[in-house]
């Protein structure tokens, strides 16, 4: 699934350093291999998220660090929350374009993987 798809089927728009500015045209044709959603970080970590779409409530710089060490491609941020100047800076420098929507995490997963985006596999075996 790609990115574009993402932003259509859940009214997402992207959070930029530079409000003025417009995202990078090739971040929408991003290829979205699998979806996952936590608001444990830890949990993130047990799940093969690589090239994949994390859903998250969480607005702090670690939600970034967390998915750049998974090897995640991109962050939907659900429940309408706003992520500080800081978080977003940091996704756009390590690549992660990260995009908002006033979805529950419930809807918003519900709608990407009825939509066909696969889910995550556990990484650890439990």
């Amino acid at each position: 699934m790609r990115l574009s798809e993402v932003i259509d089927l859940t009214n997402a728009h992207f959070f930029l350093p530079n409000p003025t500015e417009t995202p990078d045209p090739s971040f929408l044709k991003l290829e979205l291999l699998v979806g996952g959603s936590a608001d444990l970080m830890s949990d993130v970590l047990c799940f093969n998220l690589s090239r994949g779409l994390l859903l998250t409530g969480l607005i702090n710089p670690q939600s970034v660090r967390t998915a750049e060490m998974a090897d995640v491609a991109a962050l939907l941020i659900v429940r309408g929350k706003t992520p500080p100047p800081e978080t977003v800076r940091i996704a756009w420098e390590v690549g992660i374009p990260i995009v908002g929507t006033e979805m529950t995490m419930f809807e918003a997963c519900g709608r990407l993987y009825g939509a066909g985006l696969p889910a995550a596999e556990r990484t650890n075996g439990e």
